[in-house]
């Protein structure tokens, strides 16, 4: 398999129909494991001889692992393309660390784009596993057998005290960063984030951007992760991270019933010129596609656009990417002209889009009952939300 076989396609994160989660507010979920070999330097420190060595020894013992070896894309670094780096970077595949790395550093992904394993990152070995939906432990079993594969197949660095040794202190241990991409618009709206943020860095756990560290939440996306990976199993570190994504969940379903109570109007607003923004765009950036389709994403979760439209807005969050609109278009294009074509890609996809209900089916049923009677000549004070 090649990369453009991967690249056209569709990402695991748009596949969230299909995830087995029914928590729509956890749109993917990743786990990854930092691992080094014995007896070699750790990739910054490595001459390039040693680095390619570590390249040919790690390629080789994951084209014989079960994720791998059915059907998966390997690739050298230096031999991408600038927009095929910028895609898989987009898709959460590879680091952007990775795709600038200089030297032998390559990725090995399966076709499903579930499980990726980055070459000489910071570490030898970055295996990560993504699951679309809340998924934590099923993604904990499965990332955990490939791990067992290949410790059977290379020498591990490995202390007896400190776990599995690593280039950075802070992965020491374990190497286990698990982490729940979260879409949080009620939140953000309240202004109740920074309340949470604060709270949830009290507990061990890190929040960032989109995509990591140093990135921006648009769309209200966020990425929770633990940031602790000594001292502690993979389990529990799992199930802790469980328990605080759980929290979350709850905050945002609570923020979003609050709002609709006491600000429903203006939530709907909201959402419905958002969609009326999408249907008649001509030039869009990246954050402002972003933000419209979080409000329909959040439309959809509260019943005004249809449930089956979700996975239609979750592939069009990963394909209004720079990289990704680039690729549609066939053609390098600059600011200016990625904003055109991304505006004309959501404006056709809107085109034939559901149209938004505002009415709840309790409410349709009490306005059919209404229209049964002659009004009462002083109800001028009904909500119509």
């Amino acid at each position: 398999m090649n990369i453009d076989a991967l690249l056209a396609t569709p990402s695991e994160l748009t596949d969230t129909a299909n995830s087995g989660s029914k928590c729509a507010i956890v749109l993917m979920t990743r786990i990854r494991l930092a691992r080094n070999l014995a007896r070699h330097s750790f990739p910054g420190w490595a001459r390039e001889t040693d680095r390619a060595d570590v390249l040919g020894l790690c390629r080789e013992a994951l084209a014989a692992t079960a994720p791998m070896k059915r059907s998966s894309m390997q690739a050298v670094i230096g031999d991408l393309t600038e927009l095929q780096k910028q895609m898989l970077v987009e898709r959460h595949l590879i680091s952007r660390e990775l795709s600038g790395t200089k030297g032998p550093s390559g990725v090995v992904i399966n076709r499903d784009q579930t499980f990726s394993v980055m070459i000489n990152e910071e570490d030898h070995l970055r295996i990560q596993i993504l699951r679309s939906g809340f998924q934590l432990k099923k993604a904990w079993t499965a990332i955990d057998a490939l791990d067992t594969e290949l410790e059977g197949r290379l020498d591990y660095a490995f202390d007896s005290t400190l776990g599995y040794l690593t280039a950075c202190p802070t992965n020491l241990g374990t190497g286990l960063r698990a982490s729940a991409m979260m879409h949080l618009p009620a939140l953000v709206i309240s202004g109740q984030m920074e309340k949470v943020v604060r709270a949830v860095n009290q507990l061990g756990m890190a929040v960032r951007g989109l995509f990591g560290e140093g990135s921006d939440a648009s769309g209200s996306i966020f990425q929770i992760s633990n940031q602790t990976t000594l001292g502690e199993s993979e389990e529990a570190i799992i199930k802790r991270l469980g328990s605080v994504l759980q929290s979350i969940i709850e905050h945002e379903v609570n923020a979003r019933g609050k709002l609709l109570e006491t600000d429903g109007a203006r939530l709907h607003d909201k959402i419905g010129r958002a969609y009326g923004i999408l249907q008649n765009c001509h030039l869009l950036t990246s954050s402002e596609a972003m933000n419209l389709l979080s409000l329909q994403r959040l439309g959809i979760d509260l019943g005004i656009f249809p449930d089956h439209t979700r996975p239609v807005i979750d592939r069009l969050l990963i394909e209004s990417q720079p990289g990704h609109i680039q690729h549609a278009a066939g053609t390098d294009a600059d600011g200016a002209r990625r904003d055109m074509l991304r505006a004309d890609k959501l404006r056709a996809e809107f085109a034939a889009f559901a149209k938004p209900d505002f009415v709840k089916p309790d409410q349709e049923q009490e306005t059919e009952n209404q229209n049964r009677k002659p009004p009462a000549s002083n109800d001028h004070n009904s909500d119509p939300i």
